[in-house]
């Protein structure tokens, strides 16, 4: 028994000198890949800095947002799936029980599921964990989560109200749509007090969170097909300013919005990269936020919700304001004195890492701009996805009765 676990540590310290071996002879990038020495090093930074505690507590935070979810999304699954023993056939099942429950028994249902699927999708007042959180990971895996996390919480709240309750559309409506305007309002105001550059694109999140609810809210065929383009650009755009952050990050060594300055003189390229996605969240054309926001915009004023179109506009400006502020914070003034995280001190990137960190900024700036230029064909996919969510039979049909 002794001489096998020895066989096991051997096993892994091999497995490990030859990982250390092949990230310095550059056959696998240490960007992607870094070697062990620098996961011990930074490991035993982050012991010695005492951030390890915090970063425990965040991860906490997730955990207890996960356990919530997962027990107000499986308690009543399990018990309609007691109800049938084909788990296919699952959807099929819900939505002919539902049908003649009365409406006092099914708003609840309703109430649990949005609360459950709003945790993840970070709805007001969910959203705590989320600016918590997402400061915290390194700056590849916030981008990630970012354009990822959210937003299968805003699809399991799309096909959840358009497929399982749609004959009280419009007792849930009014609620949805309120919840849309308070997570715009709650998210836009958190970001503008915030000088932490990460901490404040977390709460853009959240603000635009609100705009795909209002699709959902709306609830028309044009809205949901607004919701679905929406979501296309704010992957793009949020995704793409977390990596900013990033690299700003690596030049200049910190996030604080306050410490940094000048970047615009000494690396326009990033200035552009930045100006892209920010000013199409914002909602400026040509970009995609433009015609994603004009598309919700328009499909609130048809069906006369104009409190919520009056909020969209409003947190536009306000989202505009925050983008500035970040430009003019972090490229545009001239950094404090003394500057210790100046032009001088930063770093020459090799071209191998200067190439891996904006590659995958400068194809979604480009994605981001053809989407803007090409909004007609795209819409009309969306246009068909929505039609598909206001008639959910085709989709019974293909995904359930197949199943058969």
């Amino acid at each position: 028994m002794a001489l096998r676990k020895f066989k096991g540590v051997g096993f892994l310290l091999m497995l490990l000198a030859l990982w250390e071996l092949a990230a310095q002879a550059e056959w696998i990038n240490a960007l992607i890949v870094p070697p062990p020495s620098k996961i011990f090093k930074l490991f035993f930074e982050l012991v010695a800095s005492g951030q390890i505690p915090m970063q425990i507590l965040v991860s906490m935070k997730r955990a207890l947002a996960g356990y919530l979810l997962a027990a107000a999304v499986f308690i009543p699954l399990g018990v309609f799936m007691g109800l049938s023993r084909t788990i296919y056939r699952l959807f099929e099942v819900i939505v002919e029980m539902l049908r003649p429950v009365p409406p006092p028994v099914v708003i609840p249902v309703a109430l649990l599921f949005f609360v459950a699927f709003g945790i993840k999708a970070a709805v007001f007042p969910l959203f705590f964990w989320l600016p918590a959180s997402y400061h915290t990971p390194p700056v590849a895996i916030t981008a990630l989560f970012s354009g990822l996390l959210t937003k299968v919480g805003v699809y399991a709240l799309i096909r959840t109200f358009t497929m399982l309750f749609v004959d009280e559309s419009g007792r849930t409506q009014t609620l949805i749509t309120a919840i849309a305007g308070l997570t715009m309002v709650t998210g836009v105001l958190g970001a503008v007090a915030q000088y932490d550059f990460r901490r404040l694109l977390s709460f853009h999140i959240v603000s635009q969170i609100g705009y795909l609810l209002m699709g959902l809210g709306v609830m028309t065929s044009a809205a949901l097909a607004g919701a679905i383009y929406f979501m296309v650009h704010v992957v793009l755009s949020k995704s793409a300013l977390f990596l900013v952050s990033g690299v700003v990050h690596r030049l200049r060594g910190t996030y604080d919005l306050k410490a940094l300055g000048a970047l615009y003189a000494a690396r326009p390229w990033l200035a552009i990269l930045f100006l892209i996605p920010a000013l199409s969240l914002a909602g400026m054309p040509p970009l995609s936020g433009f015609f994603a926001k004009l598309a919700l915009i328009q499909a609130g004023l048809t069906a006369e919700r104009y409190i919520i179109v009056g909020a969209a506009l409003a947190v536009s400006l306000l989202t505009l304001f925050s983008m500035i502020k970040i430009w003019t914070e972090v490229f545009w003034k001239s950094p404090p004195q003394p500057a210790t995280h100046g032009a001088a001190n930063e770093p020459r990137l090799p071209i191998g890492e200067t190439t891996a960190l904006l590659a995958p900024i400068i194809a979604m700036a480009v994605i981001i701009v053809a989407l803007g230029v090409g909004a007609e064909p795209v819409m009309s996919l969306a246009q068909k996805g929505a039609e598909q969510l206001i008639d959910s039979r085709a989709y019974v049909q293909t995904v359930l009765e197949a199943r058969r």
